[in-house]
């Protein structure tokens, strides 16, 4: 079976052409003013066996739907739209049964005109069809099963919406209106091209982890750009919902449009949510570093030491590819700052980690340096500990194992890494 191309669609201002009196005719109409269209409803009353629907009534009373009380004609599709699509309606909708006889003309009319037609409950006479939809801000979401079923389609749609945080359509405002500020800055700057947003696809594109290098200006400039696409794309959906106007703050000057800037450690975007949950205890005088391994990035295959410190620590530095589910179990009170590698920042990265460590050692907090896999294979586990050795914090360190994916993915595929008669050897 062929799925469909799902498309967002700007229907200010369009004509919607209604046919039908019942209960989905009234919805149809509130949909589209919803969505700024003009909905005109046809029917003439001596047609219809059923009365109008209250609700469609009511708004033909207000005066926010228009009603022609005549019988449907083919004109009807060519005369009632906007001018600027010599006068042909931008989609009709049917509400009568698919078994009607007018329901097959109209959509048989509608597919000779190059017109968008639904008909209720007849996928094949339909060249679209509405999808169930979550509706959060600027944030939409559209289930459809294309012809299967609405009402699971309904389900399918409430059993997501349920799993997404709240305040994620306001996330989503704010997230939008600094990818706006960042363009029109950058444009201010006279920068000659603007950097490819690579939130806009749902793929990584080659550019997305490329190397910015200091000597190239024009790619310098998309270096905020760069950093916004990577916390849309890496940080847990409950906290980029937390996202605060102070949070956006920080990223536009951590990351300035001049080539030759760098971030400060000063302009850190580290999340911090208040909650009624009682203190944690005063931590020690002298603080401790935790380097934990996530493992291959189910929250199941973390150990329990590191679970144990993830709810412990009381502060959270944590590597960029770190899954979302692992960072979904940070207690929402304990502060969180995620790694900002890329290549072509990734020392930098580093030593801003190393730096926000150390000053949370000098505090006496418990710093988790949080890590996937294991912290001692490509962890940078060995430079780390070798680190805080030399600032005089050895005593301090310890250090957590991980299950790492050299071994985790053989067995997940059903490859013993060793087997007798076989393997005797790991290389």
């Amino acid at each position: 079976m062929r799925t469909s191309l799902l498309t967002s669609i700007d229907a200010t201002s369009h004509v919607h052409l209604i046919i039908g009196t019942n209960a989905l005719a009234a919805s149809r109409c509130a949909k589209s003013l919803e969505v700024g269209a003009t909905p005109i409803v046809i029917f003439h009353p001596d047609d219809w066996q059923h009365e109008v629907h209250p609700a469609l009534q009511q708004r033909i009373d207000d005066k926010e739907v228009k009603w022609l009380p005549k019988p449907y004609h083919d004109d009807d599709i060519s005369t009632l739209g906007r001018p600027e699509l010599d006068s042909y309606a931008d989609a009709v909708f049917v509400t009568l049964s698919p078994r009607d006889p007018l329901s097959l003309h109209i959509s048989a009319h509608c597919k000779r005109n190059r017109v968008p037609i639904n008909v209720v409950d007849a996928p094949t006479l339909c060249t679209f069809s509405l999808l169930s939809t979550h509706t959060d801000g600027p944030l939409q979401i559209g289930i459809t099963t294309n012809g299967k079923g609405c009402k699971l389609s309904s389900r399918i749609r409430r059993e997501i919406a349920s799993s997404l945080p709240p305040n994620l359509g306001a996330a989503c405002e704010r997230l939008g209106s600094i990818r706006q500020r960042i363009q029109a800055e950058d444009h201010a700057a006279h920068a000659t091209k603007f950097p490819v947003d690579e939130e806009d696809s749902g793929e990584q594109s080659a550019s997305f982890n490329a190397l910015v290098k200091e000597a190239d200006r024009e790619a310098a400039k998309g270096r905020r750009m760069r950093w916004l696409s990577q916390i849309c794309e890496y940080w847990p959906l409950s906290r980029l919902a937390d996202v605060t106007d102070s949070d956006i703050e920080a990223v536009m000057t951590a990351y300035t449009s001049a080539p030759s800037a760098s971030p400060s450690l000063a302009s850190t975007t580290t999340l911090t949510t208040t909650t009624t949950s009682p203190s944690l205890p005063s931590p020690p005088k002298k603080g401790l570093i935790i380097l934990a391994g996530s493992g291959p990035g189910h929250p199941d295959l973390l150990t329990r030491a590191t679970h144990r410190a993830l709810h412990t620590a009381t502060l959270i530095l944590a590597d960029k590819l770190v899954p979302s589910p692992i960072l979904a179990l940070i207690p929402r009170r304990t502060p969180l700052h995620i790694a900002r590698k890329f290549p072509g920042n990734a020392e930098r990265a580093q030593e801003e980690l190393m730096a926000l460590a150390l000053a949370g050692l000098r505090r006496g907090e418990t710093v988790l340096r949080l890590k996937q896999g294991d912290p001692y294979l490509y962890g940078r586990g060995g430079e780390e500990v070798e680190f805080f050795r030399k600032e005089g914090w050895g005593d301090r360190v310890v250090v957590l194992p991980g299950i790492t994916s050299a071994f985790s993915a053989p067995l997940f595929a059903g490859v013993p890494a060793t087997q007798r008669g076989v393997a005797d050897q790991v290389l």
